[in-house]
């Protein structure tokens, strides 16, 4: 199956759900190149950037699972490119 190169944004405004969160990632870690989290005292949140290449709804499932935890919101930015299997 093809796979796209994306970038999934995510900001936790809910640290009680970082734990699922993680879960989540686990999940799919086969999947995930690498991740940055970046903690924003100031505005008492998180902001995690997660790198992936996968197939297209892989890609979708993970961001929407993430999007749908409370206090969490993800957005998913995909590379131009298709890439052939791995």
């Amino acid at each position: 199956m093809e796979t796209r190169v994306a970038i999934i944004g995510i900001i936790v405004s809910n640290p009680e759900q970082i734990s699922q969160l993680n879960e989540i990632l686990h999940e799919y870690g086969e999947y995930i190149i690498g991740r940055m989290g970046i903690p924003y005292k100031e505005k008492k949140i998180h902001i995690i950037s997660v790198a992936i290449d996968a197939p297209q709804n892989i890609i979708n499932a993970l961001s929407g699972k993430i999007g749908r935890l409370k206090g969490i919101s993800a957005k998913t930015a995909y590379s131009d490119k298709i890439f052939p299997n791995k």
